[in-house]
C-alpha cells in the first residue's frame, strides 16, 4: 500500500485532482494508469480508497470510492525541542517521531541554543513524508518556533516533563508516565537547559526527568521520550 497526501479532501469530496507535481509523481514516476487505485489521507485521520480517471502527467484526477476514519491513539503527546546545531539531527528526530507516534512539536529556542532559525517548510515537508511512509492518517502539527521564556508561560494541560542533564532530583519518566493523557515533554539543546530555565519550568509544575543513566543527544533524547510515551501506551 502507498499512502498519498492531500489536506484538501474534505469528508463529501467525490474528486479531486492533484498538483502538477504530484500527478508527474503518479503518472511518470510510479506510472499509474486509468483504473488504478490510490490511497489518499487528508491528515486529519481520513483514509480515502480512489480511483485514477484521468492519468495525465499534468493533471492526474481520481474519484473517491471510499472514506474511512482512522482510530487515533488515546494519548496525546507534545515534544517541545530545542534545535540542533546541525539541521539534519532535528530532521532525522522529526521523521522518526511521526514514525513512532508524536502529535505536536514546538521548536524551542532555549538560553545555550546554537541554532535559532529553522527551516519551517522542509521541516513539514519532512514530517508529512514520514506520515505516508509510515501508513499513517494524522499528520503531527510542527508548530512556530518560540524563545524558552515565553514558551513556559502557556496555560499546560496533562503530565509535563522537563528533560534535563542537571545533577538534581530527577524522576525516571518511565514511571511517572500515565496512560492515555495529555503529555508534554521539554528537551533542551546540546549544551542542555540553563539552570534559570529548569527553575522556571519547574515553577510551572513541570516534572524534572531523567531518560536512562547515559547522556543522550538532544534528538536522541526526543525520540527516546516518544517511543517511552508510545510504549507504554500500547
Amino acid at each position: 500500500m502507498q499512502l498519498f497526501y492531500n489536506p484538501n479532501i474534505l469528508e463529501d469530496t467525490v474528486e479531486i485532482t492533484f498538483s502538477k507535481e504530484e500527478s508527474r509523481h503518479i503518472a511518470k514516476v510510479l506510472r499509474k494508469r486509468n483504473g488504478d487505485i490510490l490511497y489518499i489521507t487528508n491528515g486529519k485521520g481520513w483514509l480515502f480508497t480512489s480511483e485514477i480517471i484521468n492519468a495525465e502527467i499534468k493533471k492526474c484526477v481520481v474519484k473517491i470510492l471510499s472514506k474511512e476514519l482512522k482510530p487515533k491513539h488515546k494519548y496525546s503527546l507534545h515534544l517541545a525541542v530545542a534545535p540542533t546545531k546541525m539541521n539534519d539531527r532535528y530532521e532525522w528526530f522529526l521523521e522518526k517521531a511521526t514514525e513512532i507516534g508524536v502529535d505536536s512539536i514546538t521548536p524551542i529556542i532555549c538560553d545555550h541554543s546554537e541554532r535559532k532559525i529553522i527551516k519551517e517548510a522542509r521541516f513539514n515537508k519532512i514530517i508529512e513524508t514520514a506520515m505516508k511512509q509510515s501508513l499513517q492518517c494524522y499528520l503531527p502539527v510542527l508548530k512556530e518556533a518560540i524563545i524558552f521564556k515565553n514558551y513556559i508561560k502557556q496555560d499546560f494541560k496533562g503530565q509535563l516533563f522537563i528533560a534535563h542533564c542537571e545533577e538534581t532530583d530527577r524522576k525516571s519518566l518511565k514511571t511517572e508516565i500515565l496512560q492515555n493523557k495529555e503529555i508534554t515533554i521539554l528537551i533542551g539543546p546540546e549544551g542542555d537547559f540553563s539552570v534559570k530555565e529548569i527553575e522556571l519550568a519547574l515553577l510551572h509544575n513541570f516534572i524534572p526527568v531523567t531518560l536512562g543513566k547515559t547522556r543522550l543527544r538532544t534528538e536522541t533524547a526526543a525520540i527516546v521520550a516518544c517511543h517511552s510515551i508510545a510504549y507504554t501506551n500500547e
